[in-house]
């Protein structure tokens, strides 16, 4: 990796340890897109506003797979007992990442800015001291949430938004708890290009990162 590719990456996780989100393309013979991706710690109303305006994607927050095995998260396609649950057939990756849907038991629909924010945020807290949570007690499905569950080896397994959002949480000494949604284009509702993305980041002063120099450089 080049020294140029290198400071990139840890500019980025150094604004990510400050609450800053980063936009990130995970690569083009992949699924293409690039996801906005926040410390689950970090997400406000407003953050949750600026997922749902600005990214358009679905809102999701991803647990590392220590955590989620310590909540008793199972993939999704474990979970459902039912014949369209079978037979994945993914043309970017060999399985889907998602888990359960959850709110978190002090909201009240769960889908409102707040509600989702305060359920993202307690899932933070919960991930950072996962012995010390009684997720059942905290948190119902189904809700409002998206949970995803990172496989075992990161990076080295998979290297979806998932991993590499998990992957730069342990960078940046945060919660192995992260919020990813993918950015799409109003014009032409499909993902937003990566010079679209990029353009984005530079007006917001966000950090804008490749998959690949996150996996050279934290993988």
């Amino acid at each position: 990796m080049s020294q140029t590719a290198a400071a990139s990456v840890e500019k980025a996780v150094a604004a990510f340890r400050d609450g800053s989100p980063l936009l990130v393309h995970d690569a083009d013979d992949r699924e293409g897109e690039t996801d906005l991706i926040y410390p689950a710690e970090a997400v406000t109303p407003a953050a949750v506003s600026r997922l749902r305006n600005d990214a358009g994607g679905l809102i999701c927050t991803a647990l590392s797979h220590d955590v989620a095995e310590r909540f008793g998260l199972d993939y999704m396609d474990e979970i459902i007992d039912h014949p369209a649950s079978e037979g994945h057939d993914l043309g970017y990756d060999s399985r889907s990442s998602f888990s359960l849907t959850v709110n978190h038991r002090d909201t009240y629909t769960g889908i409102t800015d707040d509600d989702r924010s305060l359920t993202i945020r307690k899932l933070a807290r919960a991930a950072a001291s996962p012995d010390d949570t009684d997720f059942a007690g905290e948190f119902r499905a189904p809700g409002h949430v998206h949970l995803l569950k990172a496989a075992p080896g990161l990076l080295a397994e998979r290297q979806g938004h998932t991993e590499l959002g998990v992957v730069l949480a342990a960078a940046a000494d945060r919660s192995p708890a992260v919020v990813v949604c993918e950015m799409l284009d109003d014009e032409t509702g499909g993902a937003l290009s990566p010079a679209d993305a990029r353009a984005y980041a530079e007006r917001h002063e966000f950090p804008y990162l490749e998959g690949s120099e996150i996996i050279e450089s934290l993988g």
